[in-house]
This record gives structure tokens, sequence and C-alpha cells, in this order.
């Protein structure tokens, strides 16, 4: 499993990417595969399968630890919402991935963008979000108040599913403009809406994938966490590094 966030922090060399999964979905999905991936992942992001044209760029890059939740996250509202501001808190996190099961699709997908409102299915207490109504009562005071109805991520989706597309050229990559409003959108507009309050960079993506948890599903799905890693951690070196020439 990757490293374990209460161990001690992290070098300030390294550069730190948390991943997060989800607890079981609906009666019939008791296993979720984005928990059994993310549990599964390395420590540190292992060297590439193959050569790339970035060698000259990365030659010099530090360790990337992958820092997983220790826990699958409860498919719940009131669970994200208050566990997300602590999921930055105390630590060094260069890169978050958050990962969830799209029963939908079929392909692994990167989401550019989270959505605010429209949350209008119940989750696995049986809860709505009920943002319409607090956010009436609340005013000002609402949690997001004065953000915008989408956030997108400041990560380059563009460029890194380019590079992730080459690292798996068997399998379907694919960018998603819509992240289904449900849990998987509310935790990617959670982080989003936190760091833009924070001024921070939006530094984070959220990764749908099928829904297939066996062994051979969760391999694969660990192997296109990894290359999605790398991919986003080099595109983010490479841009960081031609500002600064």
């Amino acid at each position: 499993m990757g490293s374990n966030p209460d161990e001690p922090l992290t070098h300030e060399d390294e550069i730190t990417v948390l991943i997060t999964g989800f607890g079981p979905f609906r009666a019939q999905y008791p296993v979720n595969p984005s928990w059994e991936i993310a549990k599964s992942l390395p420590p540190f992001l292992p060297p590439p399968a193959s050569p790339t044209a970035d060698l000259s760029a990365i030659a010099s890059s530090p360790p990337v630890r992958i820092l997983v939740h220790p826990e699958p996250i409860k498919v719940a509202y009131k669970t994200v919402r208050e566990l997300v501001p602590k999921l930055w808190e105390g630590r060094k996190i260069d890169y978050a991935v958050h990962i969830g099961m799209a029963s939908g699709r079929r392909f692994y997908s990167v989401e550019r963008r989270a959505h605010r409102d429209g949350y209008g299915m119940e989750d696995v207490d049986n809860e709505l979000l009920g943002d319409h109504a607090r956010k009436n009562i609340e005013g000002e005071e609402w949690i997001w108040h004065g953000l915008p109805e989408k956030l997108l991520t400041a990560v380059d989706v563009d460029d890194v599913w380019r590079r992730w597309r080459i690292a798996m050229p068997t399998t379907d990559v694919r960018i998603s403009e819509d992240a289904g409003r449900y849990l998987c959108d509310f935790i990617y507009y959670s982080t989003l809406a936190h760091l833009t309050k924070k001024d921070e960079k939006r530094r984070a993506v959220f990764l749908h994938v099928p829904v297939d948890s066996d062994a051979a599903a969760v391999k694969t799905g660990v192997e296109v966490t990894i290359e999605l890693i790398r991919a986003m951690v080099r595109s983010g070196r490479l841009k960081k590094a031609t500002k600064e020439d």
C-alpha cells in the first residue's frame, strides 16, 4: 500500500501525491474498485517501464511519494465535506488524485472540472446534500458562497492526457468533462473549492475507473493510476522549468 499519512513529514525535495478511494457504493457494488486500486499502490512512484523524450528534463527529478489516505472514504456528503480540509492539514501535498467508480463507463477518465450544484441523488446514508436550502439560510456564511458553479483543475489535463495515453497505449484512457454530480463530483469540487479559498493552485484531479474489482482489473487500475501520477508530475515539472527559463 502507499505511504502512511501518519509517517514523519516528507523530505522537502520529495513530490507528494495524495490518493483517496471510496468505500462501497450501493448494494450491487459491495467492493469499490477505487479503494482496491488506491490501497494497492506502491509507496513511491516506480521508474517508467520505457524511456521517454523527457529524460533530460526529469534527470534530477526528486522521488514521488504516493500518500494514500488510510481508509476508504464513505460515500456520504457529510463525511466528504468534513474530511476534505483535513486531508490538506499539516503536511506538504503537491498534488491530489481522488479515485472513484463510474458504473456506466468501460474506460478510465481524468475529469477536467467539478460542479457546485445539481446533487440530487441520496448518498449511502439516504441523505441529500441539501445545499440549496443551506445556501438560502446561511447566505454569505455558506461554505461555497462566492464560488463559481464550475471549477477547473489547474493541472494541464490535455498535456497530462497526451502523456498518459502514450504510457498506456493499449488501455482506453480519456478526458471527461462531466464528473457525474454525485460523490465523485462532490469530493472533486470540495477539494478545488478548498484550495481556491486558500488562494492555492487547484492541484488536484479526479480519476474515474470502471466497476470491475477482480485482481486483473485492480492490477490494470494500479498501472493506470501510476502512469497518471507520472504524467501529472512530469507535466507540472516541465511547465515549471519552462517558466523559469
